[in-house]
């Protein structure tokens, strides 16, 4: 599979690039970035480790040479500062995405590429993508809450004091203010989280609020998120390089589910190869399909701004 990350010489990037490397699966990885020296540092430094770590193809390239593309990942775009929220970068970031997508059509993508989107505000580049694109709906998909399930579940555990990767808990709706915590289907290690006396309401809100302010949590103390979303972008790439059908919370175009349509926004979701496989509708308390509605109509007034 080869994996182009556009952006790649961001801090975003290079770090999903070295978490593709490290696992081995990924063959080829190409650095795209309007600032052709970092791609090319960036790329470099990545090859120097390569017969430590598998022995991948990487190179900084251009959008012609990305055509061939299995996975386009589109990480380029402006940081959030600390006081904002991620859809007050939709000003920024829009004009921005739009120029990625014109150069991905001049250079051009097959039939069958898969367009990953990164960038911040995830859901409205998403649906922008999908709109877009000349390519099916279910291969342009965003990370959407992927990163903040990840952090939501390591937070429980270290609170816990739990081995994480026993917890499984998911935060759905916008990749933002209105994302919701999803504690009707928490579990650690098959059994209901709801079950241990530690975990009260009021333990609930501390976790899901700072799960909530966790991004500009790590941007006031070093700059921007990067190992913790690279791994969350390996994750959601190897689903696709293995075919594995996993339930993720990627954030995708809506049709029906939860009552969303016209929208991007993470639902539960299988993917695999062929990008977006179904959208699971599994039963969740009232007041979390209320919020997952609420997330999606506050969505579609941001986007109704900008499309």
């Amino acid at each position: 599979m080869k994996v182009t990350i556009i952006g790649g010489g961001g801090r975003v990037g290079s770090n999903a690039a070295f978490a593709l490397q490290c696992a081995g699966i990924v063959k080829e990885i190409q650095i795209l970035d309007y600032n052709q020296d970092l791609a090319e540092g960036e790329a470099l430094d990545l090859l120097h480790g390569a017969a430590t770590l598998g022995g991948q193809r990487i190179y900084a390239g251009d959008y012609d040479r990305a055509a061939d593309s299995d996975v386009f990942v589109i990480t380029a775009g402006s940081r959030r500062k600390p006081d904002e929220s991620r859809l007050d970068l939709i000003n920024r970031n829009v004009e921005v995405f739009k120029g990625i997508l014109d150069s991905m059509h001049r250079g051009g993508y097959k039939p069958t590429s898969h367009v990953f989107v990164v960038s911040n505000p995830v859901d409205i580049l998403t649906e922008l993508a999908a709109r877009t694109l000349n390519l099916p709906w279910q291969q342009v998909y965003g990370l959407g809450t992927m990163l903040d399930t990840a952090r939501f579940r390591s937070l429980i555990a270290e609170e816990l004091k739990l081995d994480a990767s026993q917890v499984k808990a998911l935060i759905l709706g916008e990749h933002g203010d209105s994302m919701i915590p999803v504690w009707s289907s928490a579990t650690v290690g098959g059994l209901p989280l709801s079950g241990l006396k530690q975990v009260t309401p009021a333990l609930q809100n501390t976790l899901f609020t700072r799960t909530k302010g966790s991004g500009a949590e790590v941007i006031r103390k070093k700059g921007g998120a990067g190992w913790a979303v690279g791994a969350t972008i390996a994750e959601t790439i190897h689903a696709v390089a293995l075919d594995n059908q996993a339930l993720l919370p990627v954030s995708s175009q809506q049709h029906g589910c939860y009552g969303l349509r016209d929208i991007s926004i993470s639902v539960p979701t299988v993917l695999g190869r062929a990008g977006v496989i179904d959208h699971v509708e599994m039963d969740l308390w009232p007041k979390e399909v209320q919020g997952l509605q609420a997330s999606g109509r506050a969505l579609r007034e941001t986007l109704n701004k900008v499309i």
